[in-house]
């Protein structure tokens, strides 16, 4: 179904557009099937929230790190199932884990300052972290999500800083560094996907 629906919206956008050629037309495809595929996914991901008891949390953790991923980017699993149960734990850990980390300023502190030192590492060697089936080719939009994935990741870590509510300080520390990590070249690596921008010609790409 959700096949069907992809390639009615890629024929649909070729017809308004004539000059998306084959190549870019499958590259629009696979970026629909992420788009909504993901759809179901983030329901499924919610309903066994709602059986752990950890619906609330799982959903405030969702959307705190949606933002990050959004301009970040990250590897996608090739399965169905593989994506479901990398949702489910990138979002359902951050959310169970937060109730049970207990601490003190000065270490939260010194984490926080550790993860935004090593996030910003990784922004600038990987971010945005595309893929081959949607690659990012134009290198604005690169160099805008790379630095809106800077901002996000400074203000987000200032939060978590100041913030009272430990839980969701708790959220954002685990959160952004599973995210984070998701964007390295050994989480590509080990997961089998590979860079868009490396796999398409990106130097006559403004």
């Amino acid at each position: 179904m959700i096949d069907k629906i992809c390639m009615f919206l890629t024929n649909k956008m070729r017809k308004e557009m004539p000059d998306i050629d084959d190549e870019r037309a499958e590259i629009i495809y696979y970026g629909l099937q992420n788009i909504i595929g993901e759809i179901p996914k983030i329901f499924i991901m919610l309903g066994i929230a709602y059986l752990l008891g950890e619906f609330k949390l799982t959903l405030i953790t969702f959307l705190i790190i949606l933002p990050y991923r959004t301009f970040s980017g990250g590897f996608h699993l090739k399965t169905h199932i593989g994506c479901i149960i990398t949702t489910c734990a990138m979002y359902c850990t951050p959310a169970i884990l937060s109730k049970y980390i207990v601490l003190d300023n000065s270490v939260r502190f010194i984490i926080i300052l550790g993860m935004w030192i090593f996030g910003m590492a990784m922004i600038k060697l990987y971010a945005p972290a595309d893929t081959e089936n949607v690659p990012i080719l134009r290198k604005k939009e690169r160099k805008q999500k790379q630095i809106l994935s800077y901002i996000v990741l400074t203000v987000a870590l200032v939060i978590a800083g100041i913030i009272n509510n430990t839980v969701i300080s708790n959220i954002i520390i685990i959160g952004y560094f599973i995210q984070t990590c998701s964007i390295t070249r050994l989480a590509y690596k080990i997961t089998n996907n590979k860079y868009g921008y490396e796999v398409y010609n990106t130097s006559t790409v403004q």
